[in-house]
């Protein structure tokens, strides 16, 4: 600025806001009179609050920022520009109120205004007609409360926007209420506002009369934290992370280094890691909202109640009601069994989205449901679906729900109806046998007393018993616990050696009468050796064995030298020896012995490892463990239902992937075959195919004339004539 500027003052309201932000004291009295006639400006726009008024709108913006420098003069500023937009907001100018809002917002940021009457000023301003003022006071609103809650829970301003909250989402408007709600699950989502009392406030907008509402609030609590994480961050991560990363590679390599670019291509890596890992790790099952709710029976009651009275909702509307309902029967072990006879009417083939409807009738399935419930509701599957009228993909749909009702409830099923369902593992189509295989697998382990007897497969020893209605399997004993004991006194006794490979048997000179036949070598060596035995040459473990060699580059008949052979013995003896603890220990025996150690000693970490260690070598039986049974809390997916079809078509990438394996080991346009040595010559077809077209021209002129006719000839001959004449 030039010295005639300085002495005749700043021009704009800009250059005086600059001004006083360097010396606030120098130009104290110039701030005054603005000050006084913002307060005159205030007046007069009270008058008439429809009209545009842009002066008043940058001495408002001036007073916003400058309100640090003279908070003392100002104290009361935020509240007449918050009591202005309560009274007339719905009146204003569209600028001047975003002007307004920016404002606030700016002083709250700078600490001079409470959070908690600014925030609920905001979500009444949710009320008013202007899409642009709605989004930037939902931006505000989030990261506003995210910021209160970063270094420590704040629980009074939380508790009072929460029963705000509550009464925004019964407001009449529906704007306001459903950007109240998507706040809420933002807030939930962030980790913010992750507790019981937001997840309880949100299921009442479950039975809002508005749709808009009620589906918002129903994807929230049907998917999973991470998927509704990525649905918040979607705009975030709408430009692929590898491709950032390569771009700021690229920059750095020609742009100077600085400390700012380091970081930037850091960070670009960061959210490449971040969504490759993303891409790998395995989905979830977690509906922490789903387990939070307070009263789950009774707000599946009501929501049923809802679903029978929802005449005019959309079919969507209705399908994520009805999986939602399911969800809380299947997660919370509800009774509710009205439920399954009103989707028996939906169970029919030619119905939309019915696969969607069996997995839904799958979820709601749990042990404490009543057989008799469940029944009929078989019944109807196998009449509608498992028929030979049916078509092979809809007889293994059929096929696949029952076998995930079952695993759920398996005293549903009936000895008859099993019987005849069995009888699919000898039809023509493969989805279908393979869908009959899976149901007898699963009664197999589940009840194989109403299998038929030529169905229930191999004897194991252990009889499993089907659970009655209402008993659980409660366990007794640490499963594998008595590998661990008898692991202990093996290696106590000196029979076993403890290595990180594997168990080993020691070597003693008492047990030389048990190792086998012994034969006498030279006298002059004055030693006993062990005959070993010979290892099989054939049969298909030594084809694989072969085979392995072959592909390391090493000689296959080295594999059955003396050497090895001395080694085969010695696995022959630890498989010897493990085969008669096998069969000294009893069944009794074996249980006895994890019980004892279940309950006098406190397994460790590595007592846990040791076992899985052992279980996983199967040098002994297999481990005492309680009968196998289905996860009850893994969530049914439409992969499930859906019958095994054949490989699907290749994409464009899966078919280049291909493409480039196949190029690799051969040169460049080069065939497969290839020369037996680099020295021998090429053949004169491959000489062609490097010559120069000119060069062969007059040979191709030739073998073509070679090939002609005795008439094509003279037809020749004629035209050559006359060409002449």
């Amino acid at each position: 600025m030039s010295k005639h500027a300085r002495k005749s003052g700043p021009s704009t309201l800009a250059d005086l806001q600059n001004l006083c932000k360097r010396d606030p004291q120098a130009y104290a009295e110039e701030f005054h009179q603005q000050y006084l006639h913002y307060q005159s400006a205030l007046d007069i726009f009270k008058l008439n609050p429809s009209q545009a008024n842009d002066e008043f709108g940058e001495l408002v913006s001036f007073l916003g920022a400058v309100a640090t420098c003279y908070s003392d003069q100002l104290k009361a500023f935020p509240g007449e520009i918050a009591a202005l937009l309560d009274e007339h907001a719905p009146q204003l100018d569209p600028k001047l109120r975003h002007t307004l809002c920016r404002t606030l917002m700016l002083v709250r940021n700078k600490g001079l205004l409470t959070s908690s009457a600014l925030l609920q000023l905001f979500f009444k301003l949710f009320r008013v007609p202007d899409k642009l003022l709605r989004e930037t006071l939902y931006r505000h609103i989030v990261n506003d409360i995210r910021k209160l809650n970063q270094k420590h829970r704040n629980n009074a301003v939380n508790k009072a926007l929460q029963n705000f909250m509550f009464t925004m989402l019964q407001d009449s408007n529906l704007i306001a209420a459903k950007k109240s709600l998507d706040c809420m699950i933002e807030l939930y989502i962030k980790g913010v506002w992750r507790d019981v009392k937001t997840v309880n406030v949100i299921i009442t907008a479950c039975f809002s009369p508005h749709s808009k509402l009620l589906a918002t609030a129903l994807r929230f609590f049907l998917k999973t934290n991470d998927e509704l994480e990525d649905e918040v961050h979607s705009d975030e991560e709408d430009v692929d992370a590898n491709a950032t990363y390569q771009s700021q590679m690229q920059a750095n390599s020609r742009n100077k280094k600085t400390a700012k670019r380091k970081k930037q291509l850091q960070k670009a890596l960061k959210v490449m890691k971040k969504q490759e890992k993303k891409k790998t790790q395995a989905q979830a099952f977690n509906f922490a909202a789903l387990h939070d709710i307070h009263d789950p029976q009774t707000v599946a009651e009501k929501m049923f109640a809802r679903l029978r009275k929802a005449k005019t909702e959309r079919f969507e509307v209705k399908m994520m009601m009805i999986n939602f309902i399911s969800r809380l029967i299947g997660i919370h072990e509800l009774i509710l069994l009205n439920f399954y006879p009103f989707l028996q009417g939906y169970l029919k083939p030619h119905q939309s989205d019915v696969t969607m409807l069996l997995t839904y009738l799958a979820q709601a399935a749990h042990p404490l449901v009543p057989a008799d419930a469940l029944e009929s509701v078989l019944l109807t599957i196998a009449n509608n679906f498992v028929s030979e009228r049916s078509s092979p993909e809809s007889i293994a749909v059929g096929l696949n729900s029952i076998r995930e009702i079952c695993t759920r409830c398996p005293l549903a099923m009936t000895e008859a109806l099993l019987g005849d369902l069995v009888q699919y593992r000898s039809h023509k189509h493969k989805s279908v046998v393979m869908a009959s295989r899976s149901l007898i697998q699963a009664f197999r382990e589940l009840n194989p007393s109403i299998l038929p007897k030529k169905e229930r497969g191999r004897p194991t020893g252990e009889a499993t018993e089907a659970l009655q209605y209402g008993q659980s399997q409660v366990a007794t004993i640490v499963p594998g616990a008595e590998l661990l004991s008898m692991y202990t006194e093996a290696v106590e006794a000196g029979e076993l050696v403890d290595e990180d490979d594997g168990w080993e048997v020691a070597s003693d000179e008492d047990s030389e009468d048990e190792l086998g036949d012994w034969v006498t070598v030279a006298q002059d060596d004055k030693e006993l050796a062990v005959a070993p035995p010979k290892r099989a040459k054939k049969g298909p473990r030594a084809r694989r064995m072969r085979l392995e060699a072959i592909k390391r580059g090493e000689d296959p008949d080295a594999l059955f030298d003396d050497d090895d052979e001395v080694e085969g013995a010695a696995a022959a003896e630890s498989s010897e020896f493990s085969t008669t603890i096998q069969d000294s220990v009893s069944k009794e025996e074996r249980l006895k012995r994890a019980m004892k150690l279940s309950s006098t000693k406190i397994l460790t970490q590595e007592d846990f490892d040791k076992i899985r260690e052992l279980q996983a070598k199967k040098l002994l039986k297999p481990s005492l463990s309680t009968r196998q049974v289905v996860a009850e809390d893994r969530m049914v997916e439409l992969d499930d239902i859906l019958p095994d079809r054949k490989k699907a078509h290749q994409s464009k990438e899966e078919r280049l992937a291909s493409v480039m394996a196949g190029r690799e080991g051969r040169g460049k346009f080069g065939g497969r075959k290839e020369k037996m040595s680099e020295f021998a010559s090429t053949s004169n077809k491959d000489k062609a195919k490097r010559k120069h077209p000119v060069m062969l021209k007059a040979a191709r002129a030739y073998r073509s004339k070679k090939k002609l006719s005795m008439m094509q000839r003279q037809m020749l001959k004629q035209q050559a004539k006359k060409k002449r004449k």
